[in-house]
């Protein structure tokens, strides 16, 4: 039986000589197992804890039966436990094991502290370790070159870091996917055009830099994978992309998104859902305006210079108003105002999108089909502290789309717009 974790070994007796321990765990290796007692007495077996690290690959051997005074598991969940032997008295303190490695270690100390029969242990050879296995984890790796990419090797498992970026590659390795560690995946400068929605499998991961690639589209099962309790950082600039799914707003862990230099010709609709999102880049793309939810975000830095943003028309509205208004109508609304629970498992597939995408009036009652629809300037410094501008005139304001539920609410609209211009 081995473990793999950070062990310091404390020893008890030092306080009594005015001696302190270094308080540092180091990496290493314990192992339990037989150790031959050859003399000419006695040629038994017994059952020994076996701690190599780094500086003593041969190790450090302790008895175990009847040896150990007592067990700290209070924090095993979080991989850490203490072993109290008797003789020599010393404290194992254990930290950084997998949880479920260190239960069931613990467990076969138990039965050899108790002197349970030798075969009913799992057991190791108790043999020096070799380099490898003691070295800290590589939790790093940068590869800017295609001749420095792991073809024939594995990337490391324990990589919380991981770049690879001008390696010309043209879709995503599959071994990246096997780093559940991972926490910051740089694969800007490449040729990858899609990504797989198994990369949302990747529970750590709170960064994701794919600048400079060919992507056209961003798939709907990431924004529906645990990307969405961990996703922080997302930098999707210079690639391809004429618009986002609805349901990328449900990635609301997003801190800081970049989505300058694409195609896009929309944002997001439910863009106000992100309400964690404090950076937001979308510069250089063709946006004509911004959805009616942008004015819900509340922003420390918003870049928006360079889109192909249409003049404001207020007083030139799209009116779709259905009067009478007809029942799909009214049960929209009436299912949005009261808050009434729907699904697929409820209502058909179309009539659940329709409700996702359902539009709010100024007065913030629902619309689905029936409304006013206008394109009025919005003052970027109303939703965000920074602003850079929007065009070279040194402009600050950018179109937005409303939507009013009535003409009742528009006409007040109008009578606020005119009084406010004149």
């Amino acid at each position: 039986m081995k473990l793999q974790c950070e062990v310091e070994v404390i020893n008890r007796m030092l306080p009594t000589f005015g001696m302190r321990n270094r308080g540092r765990g180091n990496r290493a290796v314990l192992s339990v197992g037989k150790h031959h007692e050859r003399s000419i007495k006695n040629n038994s077996a017994t059952v020994q804890l076996l701690i190599c690290t780094l500086k003593d690959k041969a190790g450090c051997k302790y008895k175990l039966k009847e040896n150990i005074e007592q067990f700290f598991t209070k924090f095993v969940e979080e991989g850490k436990a203490t072993i109290r032997l008797k003789e020599p008295a010393v404290d194992v303190c254990l930290s950084k094991a997998d949880v479920n490695n260190l239960k069931n270690f613990l467990s076969t100390l138990r039965l050899a502290h108790r002197g349970s029969e030798i075969d009913t242990i799992s057991l190791s050879n108790l043999a020096p370790v070799k380099t490898t296995e003691v070295e800290k984890p590589k939790a790093k790796m940068v590869i800017t070159s295609r001749k420095d990419y792991p073809l024939t090797t594995n990337f490391p498992y324990s990589l919380e870091f991981l770049q690879v970026s001008y390696c010309k590659l043209a879709r995503m390795d599959m071994r990246m996917l096997c780093l559940r560690k991972l926490r910051k995946l740089d694969l800007s400068n490449n040729h990858i055009r899609k990504l797989p929605a198994t990369i949302g499998d990747l529970a750590c991961l709170s960064e994701l830099i794919l600048h400079n690639n060919h992507l056209e589209t961003f798939s709907v099962a990431l924004c529906s994978s645990t990307l969405q309790k961990s996703l922080q950082f997302l930098d999707l600039s210079h690639n391809r992309l004429r618009a986002l799914p609805v349901q990328f707003c449900k990635l609301q862990e997003l801190i800081h998104l970049k989505l300058d230099d694409n195609e896009l010709l929309r944002l997001p609709y439910r863009i106000g859902q992100l309400t964690k999102l404090r950076f937001l880049s979308a510069a250089r793309n063709k946006l004509p305006y911004l959805p009616c939810d942008f004015q819900k975000l509340c922003l420390e830095n918003v870049d928006l210079f360079g889109n192909l943003f249409d003049q404001p028309h207020p007083l030139a509205p799209t009116i779709q108003l259905q009067i009478p208004m007809t029942l799909l109508e009214m049960a929209a609304r009436a299912t949005v105002n009261y808050r009434i629970a729907y699904g697929p498992h409820i209502l058909p597939t179309h009539l659940c999108q329709d409700l996702d995408l359902i539009k709010t009036c100024l007065c913030r009652r629902p619309c689905l089909n029936s409304f006013i629809q206008v394109v009025v300037n919005l003052n970027l410094h109303q939703v965000s502290h920074t602003v850079v501008l929007v065009d070279n005139m040194g402009g600050t304001e950018a179109p937005i789309l409303c939507y009013f539920c009535s003409l009742t609410c528009y006409s007040e609209f109008l009578d606020k717009y005119q009084q406010r211009n004149r």
